[in-house]
């Protein structure tokens, strides 16, 4: 595989009202060299007033502000920058919380008693199209979604196959999978980063997902990927 050029740091907006952690978490992101702290709030209205001009690539927030919930911070950043990933670092792991953030667009869920190397792995994990969550998280929604299934009464199949992706979608999503960005994916299948995002909208709307960890989780299990093949040719 041909060698990639270094990619600019990654760029992390932290919203976190307690100074201890809002410093450990900077402190996290400042030491490793992939990373590039943005800036760090305390509350709500300032991380929305940045967010009206600034675009992270990673939003890490808590979900208890004073003035109000990281939950209002994930809903703005994802509908003014879709391609943002999101990730909560908080102390609650009620099963309300974490599916409500997951619903609005995080795709990354970590308690606070992680390690500061550990936060700094999460987010270049996160970037790189994974889903890092604490175990504790990670097997209460892999619960939920097996009693999901349970409950769910099966569905007759119609000639309508929602879940059936195009060649190129296939391709697209193999390469978001690998942890490429929009424009190297572009770059790979010739074509504009435009194109690349219309694509990602369908692959999302089919999957019924709402970011690329949450896509490439749900191809995975449903048997969508096809990692270790050649890239689909230009239509």
């Amino acid at each position: 595989m041909q060698q990639q050029p270094s990619r600019d740091p990654v760029g992390v907006l932290i919203v976190e009202d307690d100074a201890v952690t809002r410093k450990s978490l900077c402190l996290a992101v400042e030491s490793d060299p992939g990373l590039k702290l943005l800036e760090a709030f305390d509350s709500v209205k300032p991380a929305l007033a940045w967010l009206e001009s600034g675009v992270p690539d990673v939003l890490m927030t808590d979900l208890g502000l004073p003035d109000g919930s990281g939950i209002d911070i994930i809903q703005a950043c994802m509908q003014r920058h879709p391609d943002t990933d999101i990730m909560v670092v908080t102390m609650s792991s009620d099963e309300a919380n974490v599916l409500a953030c997951i619903e609005a667009g995080a795709s990354g869920y970590v308690l606070k008693d992680a390690g500061r190397m550990d936060i700094a792995r999460a987010v270049l994990d996160l970037r790189a199209g994974g889903a890092p969550m604490s175990p504790a998280i990670a097997r209460m929604v892999l619960a939920k979604v097996r009693d999901g299934k349970k409950a769910e009464p099966a569905q007759a199949s119609t000639g309508n196959d929602t879940t059936s992706l195009t060649k190129r979608e296939a391709a697209i999503l193999d390469l978001i999978a690998q942890g490429e960005s929009y424009g190297d994916v572009a770059k790979t299948l010739s074509v504009s980063v435009g194109t690349v995002q219309t694509h990602i909208k369908n692959i999302y709307g089919k999957l019924a997902v709402h970011s690329r960890g949450e896509a490439v989780y749900e191809a995975h299990r449903r048997g969508l990927l096809q990692l270790g093949k050649p890239p689909a040719k230009r239509n």
